[in-house]
């Protein structure tokens, strides 16, 4: 792929194109393959990291970019997101034109929901224009990444391009999951194929291909145009992958592919789709390593959150079996680790843990409570789930498998309700 051109690196030229911006993010799926985990909320406000939540990060990107002006568009179980944002991201100014509004769907134009992504925008397409964006730049909710938009929109000036497409380089095994994009040496897409079987990979490299982020810059007028054109199609999905990005491709419009690397290395940046527990679990465990690709702590690029204020955590006990602990482990504010070992685990804020367990390569989300003589591996705990004293969790599949959900690759998920319905099951 090509260099990025060096005028996207000027802070002022940049600044200037970030606040002409509107930024869309979706946040309206339903996270089918999450599971239980999504149960009671969309994916965008599922727990992450110890003590953000989904969506912050691409939030975070939004204001990091300079861009100020952001619209949220729910539909799917959006209540404890909608009060995330109403708590956390209430403090832009509103006088300097600043905002970040939830837009819940409301059937703008005619008796239906969202049926696709495009849709969503399209029935909220008079709102976009009322602020008179220069450019549109449409986001999913659901990714946990770091990424100033600013060079991309640069990009997308520079090659005078009327779609922008950010992508990331995957195994070709992982097409099935991805909208694929061929694209050539100046990064023109000549095509794109929404999770193909046998996807194009890239010329020197046959076992990667060029993934779709769900990241999109768009002219105002042209997003309008095709967005009317698209919704007067009663056979299109209304989906931006599925029937906008071919169409265009089709039409001979300039579509360019702007891949997410490192400006000086060009190593590919870090960019992970949680959309399966499996993927959920391994990407927050990764945060416990010694280095971990994602840096939270990186003081240049913070990412912001809403945060019950909380005491700090605190490891009581000290007799041989009863001596609270935390190795190569992230605990958060308001745990208490009594009497009991973690390891290479991940602990939510506000989370009890009880004298003689042991949890090991665990997730356990926020107000868990883990009882006494405990034995948790390999574990998801929802929040909120109390586990009685003596439960064991992670060492016996078939049992694991009766009483919660087991995925391929051996993590349970534990949820409240899950944990009810065996206090309720008849003995």
């Amino acid at each position: 792929m090509s260099r990025q051109p060096a005028r996207a690196s000027s802070g002022r030229y940049v600044s200037r194109l970030t606040g002409g911006t509107l930024a869309i993010i979706m946040a309206g799926g339903r996270g089918e393959r999450l599971g239980d985990l999504t149960a009671h909320r969309c994916k965008p406000a599922t727990p992450f990291g110890g003590k953000f939540r989904i969506v912050d990060f691409v939030l975070s990107n939004c204001v990091n970019s300079g861009i100020r002006q952001i619209s949220i568009l729910t539909q799917y179980k959006a209540q404890s997101l909608i009060q995330h944002v109403q708590h956390g991201w209430s403090y832009l100014r509103g006088e300097f034109g600043e905002f970040i509004e939830v837009v819940p769907a409301q059937q703008q134009l005619g008796p239906v929901w969202y049926r696709g992504t495009a849709d969503a925008v399209h029935q909220n397409i008079e709102l976009i224009l009322s602020h008179r964006p220069k450019h549109v730049l449409v986001l999913a909710g659901d990714h946990i990444y770091k990424m100033d938009y600013g060079p991309m929109i640069a990009y997308h000036v520079e090659k005078g391009a009327d779609i922008t497409v950010g992508v990331v380089e995957v195994p070709a095994q992982e097409s099935r999951h991805y909208g694929v994009l061929t694209a050539t040496e100046w990064n023109r897409v000549t095509k794109f194929a929404e999770k193909p079987a046998t996807p194009d990979t890239l010329p020197s490299r046959p076992d990667t291909i060029l993934a779709s982020m769900g990241i999109y810059v768009f002219n105002t007028r042209l997003l309008e145009t095709v967005l009317a054109a698209d919704a007067a199609n009663e056979a299109s999905g209304h989906d931006f992958g599925k029937n906008i990005l071919p169409e265009a491709i089709d039409a001979n419009r300039q579509v360019f592919a702007y891949p997410f690397q490192d400006v000086k290395t060009r190593a590919q940046s870090y960019w992970r789709d949680v959309g399966t527990i499996d993927a959920y679990y391994d990407a927050n465990l990764e945060l416990v390593h010694v280095r971990p690709e994602l840096n939270i702590y990186d003081e240049d690029w913070p990412i912001w959150t809403y945060q019950v204020q909380q005491p700090p955590a605190k490891f009581v006990l000290d007799e041989e079996g009863r001596r609270g602990s935390a190795i190569n482990s992230m605990v958060s504010g308001g745990c208490i680790i009594s009497g009991a070992v973690v390891r290479e685990s991940l602990l939510f804020s506000n989370v009890r843990v009880e004298e003689r367990s042991n949890i090991y390569r665990s997730v356990i989300l926020p107000n868990a409570e883990i009882g006494r003589n405990c034995v948790i591996r390999g574990a998801i705990v929802d929040e909120g789930g109390e586990i009685p004293d003596g439960t064991t969790i992670g060492v016996d599949r078939e049992s694991d498998a009766h009483r919660f959900h087991v995925t391929e690759k051996g993590v349970v998920l534990v949820t409240p309700d899950m944990l009810r319905a065996l206090r309720s099951a008849p003995r």
